[in-house]
């Protein structure tokens, strides 16, 4: 789909749209495009739509109401809703009016639009389009500071979308090797570095924890080290782990088979990753970003770790595996220990579709926060609420971390006790950050994979990739 910016309005396109707050429609200017002399009842409710056909003219007028916009950060997730749910009806030119609008407003609604575009993963072998051909937008905006508003979300909502393909991609294409070319197609595109070790060269690093977990199934696991870095030579450096199991059958503490299916998701985290490393080279932002991406199937075979094992790590902690459905963390462990020893960023962050519990705790509307530094939690929190991508700061206290203390290694990968489960996971990653004191883990288990009007299954959401962009925007600004 075609979408462009401009200050002018089109001429005689097939579609006009306008956009009001609750409270500010402008009935002058509505009468006009719809060639009325009456009032249009229109109060501009936030999921208002009303269609009007001119009289005269072969176009036709639609008015969609924001809503009162005390604060525009989640209007972008009501507005991919009411362009999904008329996007049957635009063909042809659509001009959309946002010249009475901010620049954030535009923002919002631009990356709404596309959204409400994107397309499924599908394989049918009939896979038509309804006989619906997609429209070319024309926004018209009253400044430039609007119209680079408005591409700054379009560049989001494409990496948003390369995403969301990739989670949403079965798990027997999907494999650690398609993540791995994935990575290395993006590098070359966009101009970041691109290093893979491979199952040899994880085990001459020592990466233990993650083969253990890889050990069971035919694909092996690999490791991704990205890196970014601008031109400028003193820029503040930003660590990102992912998570990126490719399908978690849970190993021999094997899954219920009750949605297993969706397992195909739990490489979420590794995927926001590369797409948030993505989308910083895209804008060409001045970070020095380096993302690692450990990467493995949990699958089953005579090879597969078994609970009660003792294995070891890159930071050459041993592990007792209690629960090898409990794998996100040991990938993870190698993961967070090579980039804090081998780069040492400023920041650590870690995403990761971890734990049942968090969802327990939070649902699907919020992803859980744990770190061991406050000025990172209020940054990483303001960024969430500015992105509509919320975090819930939960506790790390050491107190937690008496439950995963092992008789026979330095830490188990599960407590004993069916309680507080987020929490002691995140405590367990902690004992692999190397001291560093600034880092933070993203829980994403409720928020990553869940149920929409755009699908009849559970799609991806490709929470992450927004939340990160705004924390390293904020952060830029900030330092």
């Amino acid at each position: 789909m075609k979408v462009t910016f401009q200050k002018k309005i089109v001429n005689n396109p097939d579609f006009f749209i306008f956009l009001f707050e609750e409270g500010k429609t402008d009935q002058k200017r509505i009468k006009e495009f719809c060639g009325t002399k009456k009032d249009v009842p229109f109060e501009g409710k936030i999921k208002e739509c009303l269609r009007v056909l001119h009289p005269e003219l072969p176009h036709e007028v639609y008015l969609f109401g924001l809503g009162n916009l005390k604060m525009t950060d989640g209007l972008w997730k009501e507005m991919r809703s009411t362009f999904f749910k008329t996007k049957p009806c635009m063909k042809g030119v659509v001009n959309i009016i946002c010249d009475h609008l901010t620049e954030r407003q535009v923002y919002q609604i631009s990356l709404g639009l596309a959204l409400a575009y994107k397309k499924l993963v599908t394989y049918k072998v009939e896979n038509g389009t309804n006989g619906h051909s997609e429209p070319e937008i024309v926004f018209t905006v009253k400044n430039e500071v609007a119209i680079e508003s408005g591409n700054k979300a379009l560049l989001l909502s494409d990496t948003q979308e390369s995403v969301m393909t990739w989670i949403d991609t079965p798990s027997n294409i999907k494999t650690p090797a398609f993540m791995v070319d994935k990575a290395k197609n993006s590098a070359k595109k966009y101009g970041f570095s691109c290093k893979v070790l491979d199952k040899d060269a994880l085990q001459k690093q020592g990466m233990f924890s993650l083969l253990a977990v890889g050990q069971g199934s035919a694909n092996p696991p690999a490791m991704l080290v990205l890196e970014y870095k601008p031109q400028l030579q003193k820029a503040k450096k930003i660590g990102l782990v992912g998570k990126g199991i490719t399908f978690d059958t849970g190993g021999i503490s094997i899954k219920p088979s009750t949605n297993m299916g969706f397992m195909k998701s739990d490489m979420s985290g590794a995927a926001a990753m590369l797409g948030c490393i993505e989308l910083v080279a895209k804008r060409k932002l001045p970070v020095h970003l380096v993302v690692v991406l450990p990467l493995a199937e949990n699958s089953v075979d005579a090879n597969s770790i078994r609970p009660g094992d003792v294995i070891s790590s890159y930071s050459g902690k041993s592990i007792e595996v209690i629960d090898t459905d409990a794998e996100g963390r040991l990938v993870l462990a190698d993961g967070l220990s090579y980039i804090i020893k081998n780069y040492n960023p400023d920041v650590v962050i870690d995403m990761a579709t971890l734990t049942g519990n968090v969802v327990q705790s939070l649902g699907n509307y919020a992803s859980g926060l744990f770190t061991n530094n406050e000025e990172l939690a209020e940054a990483l929190l303001s960024a969430g609420q500015q992105s509509d991508e919320k975090l819930w700061q939960l506790p790390l206290w050491d107190e937690y971390k008496q439950d995963m203390l092992s008789d026979i290694a330095d830490i188990k990968n599960l407590g004993s006790k069916p309680m507080a489960g987020s929490v002691t996971a995140a405590k367990f990653l902690e004992f692999f950050t190397e001291g560093h004191t600034a880092w933070a883990h993203i829980d994403i288990a409720g928020v990553a994979f869940t149920d929409s009007e755009y699908a009849k299954s559970r799609t991806a959401t490709a929470f992450g990739v927004h939340l990160l962009c705004q924390f390293i925007e904020n952060w830029l600004e900030k330092k």
